[in-house]
């Protein structure tokens, strides 16, 4: 197989009837490892928001739990990618993701808001560091694929295109970005998973390199301290050249699904997806119910 030859092969589908078939290519066979990292920060990303960062907070699973937090959500949602939403083990993923969401009072304009951060990171990372842009076929297919995936989740008003997606995301940092002690908390035991994948001396260097990765409105609203010119400059150049190499490798072969990635710790002898995830009783202590309609969300 040619370098391009699968993103002809994606050219040629239809970037709506296809959608999950495309996105599938797309992040497990063209981008695996820029998916995971521009999902990564989608969802790091949701933490300036104060009613999201404090609601993580108070469940105490981010801060607490964090590697086992970080598998579950990594592997609920790649799960969907990788079978499918009619499928047995999609449908499962996403019944376990709308069963912890409607344990907390958590507002559709949230809700919708973190949908967003899904497709426009990844389209924002890969254009800027992978090996080649995203064509408008695969971005058609990704705001379709997250459309469809809202609609199960039963998030209502969902954006149309991307643009009103991207156009939503922006607005809604915006307004909403903003200092809160609690996020911060969260926004800290993040980084220092990160870290952890790593021998300890270099944490203090990975950080760096982290923050250095992190746009101005973010990191003003963590209040952390924008790495030197240079430092972010040697960082993000080298992303770029990695990008660049891939460029230069054989495609890959065989696809490459978040289970196989080595941040992956929590499951050494296997899982069912049916058990990932928490599962928090409505009506606890920080955990009040989330008022949806079960008409609106597909199990």
């Amino acid at each position: 197989m040619k370098r391009f030859e699968r993103l002809d092969q994606i050219r040629r589908m239809d970037p709506v009837a296809d959608a999950p078939e495309i996105y599938r290519l797309s992040a497990a066979f063209e981008f695996p490892w820029d998916y995971t990292r521009a999902l990564e920060l989608a969802l790091y990303r949701t933490y300036a928001v104060p009613s999201i960062g404090r609601l993580l907070a108070d469940t105490a699973e981010l801060t607490e739990r964090s590697q086992r937090r970080y598998d579950d959500t990594a592997l609920l949602l790649d799960a969907v990618m990788e079978h499918g939403f009619t499928a047995q083990e999609g449908r499962t993923a996403i019944r376990r993701i709308n069963q912890m969401h409607r344990s907390y009072d958590i507002s559709d304009d949230d809700m919708r808001y973190v949908l967003s951060t899904f497709v426009v990171m990844p389209r924002r990372w890969i254009d800027t560091f992978g090996w080649r842009r995203l064509s408008r076929h695969e971005i058609v297919a990704t705001t379709e694929y997250y459309r469809t995936l809202g609609r199960h989740m039963g998030i209502p008003d969902i954006p149309e295109t991307f643009e009103e997606f991207e156009a939503l995301l922006d607005s809604y940092e915006m307004q909403h970005f903003a200092w809160d002690q609690r996020s911060r908390q969260v926004s800290d035991a993040t980084l220092d998973l990160m870290a952890s994948w790593y021998p300890r001396p270099l944490a203090p260097l990975l950080r760096t390199a982290t923050l250095a990765l992190l746009d101005e409105p973010l990191l003003r609203a963590f209040r952390y301290e924008a790495p030197g010119a240079t430092a972010t400059s040697v960082v993000r150049r080298a992303v770029k050249a990695r990008g660049r190499l891939v460029r230069l490798l054989p495609p890959r072969r065989a696809p490459h699904f978040a289970r196989q990635n080595w941040e992956i710790k929590s499951y050494p002898n296997g899982y069912r997806t049916a058990d990932l995830g928490t599962h928090p009783a409505p009506g606890m202590s920080g955990c009040p119910v989330r008022q949806v309609k079960l008409s609106d969300a597909v199990d």
